[in-house]
């Protein structure tokens, strides 16, 4: 049985995330960019902002013409979801990663298609690690709750 995630379980959840991802991100992205730690740190922390407003804005946008025109979630549309989501983000990383480092479109398109090719494992194996550990706890803690009352 898996115990119903409260909004304290949401905030850990992303905010280990973001940590975590921080933690590799930048220093890597220092290293093959030639840039300062403190630039790819910044970048990275206004990266995942941008992409945590956009998911929001995106989203809300996204349900409002679901509700206008009344279509439904089928697969063609939630492909549809996931590029129009992804396209935007690109968008956004593209030109504020090229702003802030001083590189080209080019390279800043470049540097997006390797946080795709990071992100897109680091979330699986992330929520999977996440999930075990979270189902561990939440085990412990009811055996404690059973224990307690017995």
């Amino acid at each position: 049985m898996k115990a119903e995630k409260t909004l304290w379980d949401r905030v850990v959840h992303a905010v280990l995330f973001e940590g975590i991802a921080l933690c590799l991100c930048a220093p890597v992205m220092s290293y093959v960019l030639g840039k300062s730690l403190f630039d790819t740190g910044v970048l990275t922390i206004a990266l995942a902002t941008c992409a945590m407003l956009w998911n929001m804005l995106y989203n809300a946008m996204f349900e409002r013409v679901e509700k206008k025109f009344g279509f439904k979630r089928t697969v063609p549309v939630r492909i549809g979801h996931a590029v129009g989501f992804e396209g935007g983000l690109v968008l956004v990383v593209v030109l504020l990663a090229a702003w802030w480092l001083s590189i080209s479109y080019w390279e800043a398109f470049l540097l997006e298609m390797g946080l795709i090719a990071f992100f897109l494992p680091y979330t699986y194996v992330y929520n999977l690690v996440y999930d075990k550990v979270r189902e561990r706890l939440v085990r412990r803690a009811q055996a404690g709750r059973v224990s307690e009352a017995g």
